[in-house]
Order: structure tokens, then sequence, then C-alpha cells
């Protein structure tokens, strides 16, 4: 029998706080859909969400998992990461399972998206949670008549993963892969399979993998602490994104403190490299799924 999850708040904004039957909790905002909070079962927050983050209507939050609809950072007229994450987001469903959790949120296009995106769209988000699992669905619709044009967008679910010390992780699963380095501005390919974000050379991280198909794992071992893994699926979303803004440009981010970047790793499964065409009447959904490990786990993510 499921239960009706209540809207709530959330540093003043609408929030649905979901929690699972064994103990699993979130925080979603009706605010641009934005994931707040992940706390799996048994275990603390996975997420980082800067302290100095503002929670204003129309203002980006920094940290969570901002939603990037329908474009990536500046590639194209709009916006930064587009609009989708600024906007009040309509709720659908919000319910405890017997064995999970579950939020759906709606965003429509208005005549506000139109002056800046003329299309008719609808976009949804679902956040599922159970056990040690967060999954995270991003789908999209051509709500147009027969006759109108296609239209393209690019996306991505920018997740902010929490850290202990940004030196003691790792991302293994990478090797292979061909990236746009957008830090050095060209491209490159990925030699080794674990990517070491806090080592010399590699603080400053803004990187895009093309064509990434299998699991990724992110690490954090520190003697002092049991390691911990934390295992990145995706579906859907052709890219990767790794980002790090690293000591330096973290310092010039207003919404984040100076040591902010040694605190997360953002993993995001994106659609950037080629762009999402639909059709009036057609449909694209993406997946991104994140499960902590326990210790009796298989390791997993290896190329």
């Amino acid at each position: 029998m499921s239960k009706r999850i209540v809207p709530s708040h959330y540093h003043g904004l609408e929030a649905l706080e979901l929690l699972a039957p064994d103990g699993a909790r979130a925080v979603l905002l009706l605010h641009g859909a934005h994931l707040v909070s992940w706390v799996p079962a048994g275990a603390g927050e996975q997420l980082y969400l800067s302290p100095k983050s503002a929670f204003s209507s129309g203002q980006a939050i920094r940290g969570g998992v901002p939603v990037c609809f329908p474009q990536f950072a500046m590639r194209g007229p709009l916006q930064k990461h587009g609009f989708a994450r600024s906007k009040p987001w309509q709720l659908v469903l919000a319910e405890q399972g017997e064995d999970d959790a579950l939020a759906v949120l709606r965003l429509s296009d208005d005549a506000a998206s139109r002056m800046v995106w003329p299309h008719a769209f609808e976009a949804e988000l679902s956040v599922r949670i159970a056990g040690g699992t967060l999954e995270l669905e991003l789908a999209c619709e051509h709500k147009g008549q027969e006759g109108d044009a296609p239209f393209d967008f690019t996306a991505a679910l920018h997740t902010y993963l929490g850290l202990e010390e940004l030196s003691d992780a790792s991302l293994r699963g990478l090797a292979g892969l061909h990236y746009w380095d957008a830090v050095a501005g060209v491209e490159k390919q990925q030699r080794t399979d674990l990517l070491l974000p806090g080592s010399p050379g590699t603080e400053d991280l803004d990187r895009i993998y093309h064509q990434v198909q299998q699991d990724l794992t992110l690490i954090e071992q520190n003697a002092g602490r049991p390691e911990r893994r934390l295992l990145i699926r995706q579906q859907g979303f052709a890219d990767t994104v790794v980002w790090n803004p690293g000591a330096a440009k973290c310092a010039q981010v207003a919404d984040m403190p100076a040591d902010g970047y040694r605190k997360m790793l953002c993993v995001e499964a994106a659609a950037v490299e080629h762009p999402i065409r639909l059709a009036p009447g057609e449909s694209w959904a993406g997946l991104q799924s994140l499960t902590l490990l326990g210790p009796d786990d298989e390791a997993a993510g290896t190329a």
C-alpha cells in the first residue's frame, strides 16, 4: 500500500522529504527539481551541498543534483546550463511504497520559456530511493503539433558527490575513453583506469567523456576510515562530465567556500557531444543510478 508524501519546506523552499521503509532518505525541491540530499539506508550523506548556496526563487543552487536543461554549460544561446534549474516544477507524484520512495516532478513550456526557447515541451524528473540506491531519470517529450519543427537540446544531471577529502578519492572505469578537456581546450584519451582528481595536475578538472557505456566507481581510501565505493551507472546519456574547480577557481566562486573543492567531485550523466533531437510526439529519457557498495559487494566499475 503506497503512502502519499506531503510537501514540506527546506531552507524556505517547497520540498519533498522522501523516506523509504528501510530508512533511505532524500530531499527534493520543487524549485528546479533539485535534489539536495541523499542518505542511503544505514549510511551518511552522499551529496555535496555548498553551505554558501543561496536558496532563493529564480536562483540556481550550488550542490546536490542540478538539472541542466535544455542547454549544457554555454553550448548555445541560453543562460548557462539552461533555465530548468531555476524554474518551479509541478508535483506529479510523491509516495512511499512497500520498499522504496518515489517522486515525479514536471516542467512544461510557458510564456517565459518560449521567449528564450520557442518550443512546446514537457520534461519530467523521477527520483527513486531504496536501500543503498538512488535512481534519477530525466525525460523530455516534444509536445508540438504535427508539422512543427523538431528541436535539439543538451542536458545533464549535474551530480555533486560529497567527499571527505579530494586527495583520497579516485574514479575508476574511464580507461580508453576519449574526452574533451575544457581546461586545456583539446580532445584527449584517458590512458589509465583510475582518475585521481586530487593529484598534481588534475586539481582543476573539466572533462566531457564520450560514449560512456561502462560502470564507474568512485572510491575513497583513507587509513582512518572504512573504504567508500559508490557505483555510478547511466543509460540514455552518452557522455559523462567530471568536474572539480580546483583551489584557484573555487576561490572565485561566490557561492562556495574557498576550500569547497576538496569536499566534492561532480560526476554527471550528460548528453552534450551529440544533442538530442526530437520531432513532435517523440520523447527521450536518460537515467543515472548511484549505489553505495558495502564491504561484501564485488568490485565494480572496472573497464
